[in-house]
């Protein structure tokens, strides 16, 4: 079990489609086992209580959507040393699921979400943000390719949930706190410079904390 103050936490936040997720994968990717990602879009919350053509309803882009309480408290957990359960959501069903993925505490923990700088409690929990600002044309046809083909969308939902949802909720919440970051990242993954960086920065990190 790892000793509190020894995991640094690191939020990677910004619009759908912007590249957060291949961030991640890529820091993941470099440090292996040292780094450990919770997902905000896991902790949105369970809707037993609707049929599923109510759920699909939903605004899932807003930040009411998600249990950040319990997000908050995992991330806390996670400083403290102590392995969490994360909750899985199925976005083929629109809902939570029964099961939970364990979480262990490691040297980084990467917290990932479009909306995880709109929360004060969540910001708190953060050591590095980084937001990753990308074009938004770029990232309407990301999110296209993304729902129709992995999550079995079909293109006329996906443009109407981007209509009604997605860009106004971006627009409101998503794009204003681009302010909280201590680092913007241009175009994500394809940005070399500001990813060696990053990971100078984390390395730094692990190799301290190896020491101790």
């Amino acid at each position: 079990m790892r000793t509190a103050g020894q995991t640094m936490i690191i939020g990677i936040a910004g619009g759908t489609g912007s590249g957060k997720t291949t961030v991640t994968r890529k820091i993941k990717e470099y440090f292996g086992e040292d780094v450990s990602v919770i997902y905000h879009d896991n902790y949105y919350k369970r809707h037993d209580e609707l049929p599923y053509a109510e759920r699909a309803k939903l605004n899932y882009d807003h930040p009411d959507a998600f249990d950040t309480d319990r997000m908050v408290e995992d991330l806390r957990r996670l400083r403290a040393g102590e392995a969490v359960r994360c909750p899985v959501y199925d976005y083929s069903i629109h809902n939570r699921t029964d099961e939970t993925v364990e979480v262990r505490p490691t040297k980084v923990v990467i917290a990932e979400g479009i909306l995880i700088f709109a929360d004060p409690q969540l910001r708190e929990q953060m050591d590095i943000k980084i937001f990753v600002d990308t074009d938004a044309d770029t990232r309407i046809l990301r999110r296209i390719l993304r729902d129709v083909k992995e999550r079995g969308r079909t293109l006329e939902s996906v443009i109407n949930q981007y209509l009604t949802t997605v860009k106004p909720m971006h627009e409101q919440y998503v794009q204003p706190s681009r302010k909280y970051a201590d680092i913007v990242m241009l175009e994500g993954g394809h940005n070399l410079v500001a990813l060696d960086m990053i990971i100078q920065r984390i390395r730094g990190h692990v190799e301290r904390t190896a020491q101790n």
